[in-house]
């Protein structure tokens, strides 16, 4: 079962700049493959997930990730970190393994998951 992190955009600009993270609760999720990272285009990891694995310098190129409302870590070892720019530049925000963001809005990564780091 996936956890949620509950952040408004401005605790999410606040995660992306090193500060605390939010609390998670509970949250059904639309099916992400084990080992995987998923994008979704709506709230709350409804429809199908696009998925990546390992690390990735240009995730724009994926519909999913390029205009995701939500992302949802499924790895099976450690964290990983979605940046805003390619190349693992820009803004960044680390999402522990079994959690994810129901709602990207007001963050700079609404619509913009440019690329990725494990653990």
């Amino acid at each position: 079962m996936l956890r949620r992190l509950l952040v408004s955009g401005a605790a999410l600009t606040a995660v992306g700049l090193g500060l605390t993270m939010a609390s998670a609760t509970t949250a059904s999720a639309a099916p992400c493959p084990s080992g995987a990272l998923c994008a979704y285009l709506s709230t709350n990891y409804s429809g199908d997930p696009g998925t990546v694995y390992g690390n990735n310098d240009n995730l724009l190129q994926y519909n999913k990730f390029n205009n995701a409302v939500s992302v949802s870590n499924s790895g099976t070892q450690c964290s990983v970190r979605i940046y805003s720019g390619r190349g693992a530049t820009g803004s960044s925000m680390n999402i522990p393994r079994g959690y994810g963001v129901g709602n990207l809005a007001g963050s700079a990564f609404y619509k913009n998951i440019a690329s990725n780091r494990w653990c």
